[in-house]
């Protein structure tokens, strides 16, 4: 009985890390893509217009902190003359916006 609990519960959290995943992607793609790009490479009109850069490029993500990836997605981001960079995404839970940034680590090349 004992290992069919366990397993369930293996089971469970394997499902939910796919479903968080799944949930990163379509996350990206209809939230970050349109000035990231799809592939995290800053190549769009908005992002070469915002001055994105290039999140596959190991250089730019050695950069990043993961926490300062979380701010940026809760809070969003400002030029130094206070002009918006990135809007915050209040609509994202803090588990989601941690599964965000997972999967731009995962966009390293």
């Amino acid at each position: 009985m004992k290992k069919i609990i366990l397993l369930a519960a293996v089971f469970g959290f394997a499902a939910a890390l796919t479903a968080s995943g799944a949930e990163a992607k379509e996350n990206w793609e209809t939230q970050c893509a349109k000035c990231h790009g799809a592939e995290g490479k800053g190549d769009t009109k908005m992002g070469a217009k915002l001055g994105c850069k290039d999140l596959t490029d190991a250089k730019v993500q050695a950069e990043i902190k993961d926490d300062n990836a979380f701010k940026a997605i809760k809070e969003g981001k400002k030029s130094d003359d206070g002009k918006t960079l990135m809007k915050p995404f209040e609509q994202l839970s803090d588990a989601e916006i941690k599964a965000l940034v997972a999967y731009v680590r995962g966009l390293k090349k």
